[in-house]
C-alpha cells in the first residue's frame, strides 16, 4: 500500500482554524490526522508540504522508518515545527495503517487497557469568557463562573480546569503574560492577580460543588517565584493538579517540592530527549503529552519513558473531534493514564465536520471499535465552513 498523495485541508473553527493532513493510498484508504497552527509558530501547513514528496511511493506500513529517514533529515532543527511536521504524518499513516488491517489504532499500540476515558472539563468558563460568541452562555462576571461550575455538576464531571481572569478592573480578562496578552516580560505575580484568581476559583467551586475537583493552568505566565507565591496563596484549595510550564527542569521540581498539590506540565516538549530531564528531577506527578504535536507512536515511548519512572501521563488535548479521538486511542493504550483533557464546550457546528463525535457518558469518552482512529473529517462540510485568515495569537 503506496502513497499516492498528500494534501493539507483547513475549515473554520470560530475563534481558529483546524487543520488536517490526508494521505491517499493507491488502494484508496485514506489516513487521517490533525495539526494546529494557533498553539505554536505558525507555517506548520508549509513545512508538512515541503516535506510530502519524500512520502510519495513509500509504503504507509513503514511509518517508524519513515518517520526516522526525515527525522534525519531535520537534525539540525529537531524540535518545533519540524517535530510537529512529522507528528501529523506519523498520525495520519497510523490511520491508514489501521483501516487497511481492519483494526482500530490502539491495536497497532499494542491494544487497550480500558473502553472508556475519564476526562475532565478543559477551559470550563475560560471559552465562555475569552470567546463569547462561540460558546455560550456567554460570562461577564463571577455569576457566570460559578454556573459553569454547576453545568460541569450537573453534567456528572468530576474534575474541570480553568485559566487565569482578571475580575473587578473592567470587563473579565483572561491573564495570559506568557503568551503577550498583556505583554509584560517581568511576568510577575503580585497580589492583586492573585485576589482576582482566588475569586474566579472560588466561583467555580462555589457552583461546581465539593465533588468536583478544580483544576488551574498557569500556562507560562509566571518564573519560578511567582508560580511559588500563586500555589502558596491557594493553599486551601484540593486541586486535582496545579499545571504550569517552564523549560527548566530543576525549577519546576523545586516548585513541585513547594507545592501542597499535584503538578503537572510538559505540554510543549517532544520527544524522549526532551522529556528525560524532567523525569530525572521528578519535576512533575503527571506528564502532559502532546500527541498531535509528537505523534500517537512516539507519544507512547514518552509515555512508556514516564512509567519507567513511576509518572502517569495525561494527553494534552484541546483540538477538534478527530485530535480528540486520536488522544482517545492514546489514551486506551497507555497502562499510566492519569486523566484526559478534553474541552465540552463546543462549537455550534463540530459534529458537521466529522463522521463521528466523541461519545461522552458520565466524565467518560468511549473508546471505538472501528478501524483507524473511528473518525474521519466530512470534506464536504468544510465548504460551508471554509477557513478564515487569522492574526494574532489563541483569539486572544
Amino acid at each position: 500500500m503506496k502513497i499516492e498523495r498528500v494534501e493539507t485541508l483547513a475549515c473554520d473553527a470560530g475563534w481558529r482554524n483546524y487543520h488536517f493532513l490526508k494521505i491517499t493510498t493507491d488502494t484508496g484508504i485514506v489516513g487521517w490526522s490533525e495539526f494546529d497552527e494557533a498553539f505554536g509558530p505558525a507555517g506548520l501547513g508549509d513545512v508538512i508540504k515541503r516535506y510530502a514528496p519524500q512520502l510519495i511511493g513509500k509504503s504507509v506500513d513503514d511509518h517508524e522508518m519513515l518517520y526516522g529517514s526525515i527525522a534525519a533529515t531535520m537534525r539540525p532543527a529537531p524540535y518545533g515545527l519540524s517535530a510537529e511536521a512529522l507528528g501529523a504524518i506519523e498520525n495520519a499513516l497510523l490511520d491508514a495503517k489501521a483501516k487497511s488491517l481492519g483494526v482500530p489504532c490502539y491495536q497497532l499500540l499494542g491494544g487497550k487497557h480500558r473502553d472508556a476515558i475519564p476526562i475532565y472539563w478543559s477551559h470550563c468558563a475560560t471559552w465562555r469568557i475569552s470567546h463569547p460568541t462561540h460558546y455560550k452562555p456567554a460570562i461577564v462576571d463571577l455569576d457566570g463562573v460559578k454556573k459553569a461550575g454547576e453545568d460541569a455538576r450537573l453534567a456528572g464531571h468530576s474534575a474541570v480546569k480553568t485559566n487565569m481572569f482578571m475580575h473587578g478592573d473592567g470587563p473579565v480578562r483572561q491573564w495570559m503574560t506568557g503568551f503577550g496578552a498583556p505583554y509584560a516580560p517581568s511576568l510577575t505575580i503580585d497580589r492583586k492577580l492573585i485576589n482576582s484568581v482566588r475569586a474566579h476559583l472560588e466561583a467555580l467551586q462555589d457552583g461546581a460543588g465539593p465533588d468536583v475537583r478544580l483544576m488551574i493552568d498557569l500556562n507560562f505566565n509566571a518564573r519560578t517565584e511567582g508560580y511559588v507565591s500563586m500555589i502558596r496563596a491557594l493553599k486551601d484549595f484540593d486541586f486535582l493538579w496545579v499545571e504550569l510550564d517552564s523549560y527548566n527542569p530543576e525549577a519546576l521540581a523545586y516548585i513541585r517540592q513547594q507545592s501542597h498539590c499535584p503538578i503537572s506540565g510538559l505540554e510543549t516538549l517532544f520527544g524522549v530527549r526532551q522529556f528525560l530531564p524532567y523525569f530525572r528531577e521528578q519535576s512533575v506527578d503527571v506528564a502532559i503529552i502532546d500527541a498531535v504535536w509528537n505523534g500517537v507512536w512516539q507519544s507512547m515511548k514518552v509515555a512508556n519513558t514516564a512509567e519507567a519512572f513511576d509518572i502517569n501521563i495525561a494527553p494534552h488535548n484541546f483540538y477538534s473531534h478527530l485530535a480528540s479521538m486520536m488522544n482517545v486511542h492514546f489514551a486506551a493504550a497507555v497502562p499510566n493514564l492519569r486523566i484526559m483533557e478534553y474541552d465540552i464546550d463546543r462549537l455550534a457546528w463540530d459534529d458537521e465536520l466529522f463522521n463521528y463525535a466523541p461519545q461522552v457518558r458520565n466524565g467518560e469518552i468511549l473508546v471505538p471499535d472501528t478501524p483507524g482512529w473511528g473518525c474521519e473529517p466530512n470534506e464536504e462540510a468544510f465548504l460551508a465552513h471554509p477557513p478564515k485568515e487569522r492574526t494574532g495569537y489563541l483569539g486572544l
